[in-house]
């Protein structure tokens, strides 16, 4: 940690958490012991992130695709998102950590949304940072669901075509308020994005490690940062411009 420079910190964090079923099967084991020593390296990041000082923390947990798993895991991992909601409201609350969420809320279990909704609630005013938790998730649904949000305004006249620019549809996003994500991470070495984020990562430095996720450590997460310290961030511009504003 004292190799970071905390004044290059990413303000945005985006973790696609892959690889549980994959860490399980090599030792033999159910694919819900994965995701359930899964929440073991959320904490970790989780914590860790709010001691740097990170802003805004993104987790891929559970995607449109993931509906389609066998019933007995999807509901397993229902159910481990219940008590992983219960068991850290309090840290959330003692860490000042405002919880969170994207994606299509209204299709989880009724218990999970009823939690989810109280942890949201409760946490509401905290200040330190945003764990925002990617639920019933898809990247091309979100863009589906704003372009429809921006179409009923058009038709009721609140929103004018030639007012849409790139800011006014990122309103439109379910991550409305939030930054764009500066660092995407990936773990289990998967080299794509998986519908994750598709407008927003537009720009982000993608990381990926082979680490599996239940195996992901305080020290993966700061040899990431230590990464991203050391890329030349242009957005389209040269080395030279960039230089030029230092």
């Amino acid at each position: 940690m004292e190799s970071l420079n905390k004044d290059k910190l990413p303000t945005h964090i985006a973790i696609i958490m892959d690889g549980n079923g994959r860490w399980a099967q090599k030792r033999l084991l159910n694919r819900v012991v994965g995701h359930e020593k899964g929440i073991d390296a959320v904490r970790r990041v989780v914590r860790l992130s709010r001691e740097l000082g990170i802003k805004y923390l993104t987790l891929y947990a559970f995607s449109n695709e993931n509906w389609n798993r066998p019933s007995i895991e999807v509901s397993a991992l229902m159910k481990i998102l219940n008590k992983y909601l219960l068991k850290e409201l309090p840290e959330m609350m003692k860490n000042s950590i405002r919880l969170s969420a994207i994606g299509r809320l209204d299709l989880l279990p009724a218990a999970a949304q009823k939690t989810l909704q109280h942890c949201i609630k409760e946490t509401e005013n905290n200040k330190g940072m945003v764990l925002n938790l990617a639920l019933s998730y898809g990247g091309r649904t979100e863009i589906i669901d704003a372009v429809r949000r921006i179409t009923s305004d058009l038709d009721k006249g609140t929103v004018r075509t030639e007012d849409i620019t790139e800011e006014i549809f990122s309103s439109y996003l379910y991550t409305a308020g939030m930054p764009d994500p500066d660092f995407l991470i990936r773990t289990s070495g998967e080299m794509r994005v998986s519908n994750f984020l598709l407008w927003q990562i537009a720009y982000a430095e993608i990381y990926v490690t082979d680490t599996l996720w239940p195996d992901f450590s305080n020290e993966d997460l700061i040899t990431a940062l230590l990464d991203f310290q050391k890329r030349e961030r242009r957005f389209g511009l040269t080395g030279t411009q960039i230089a030029k504003r230092r």
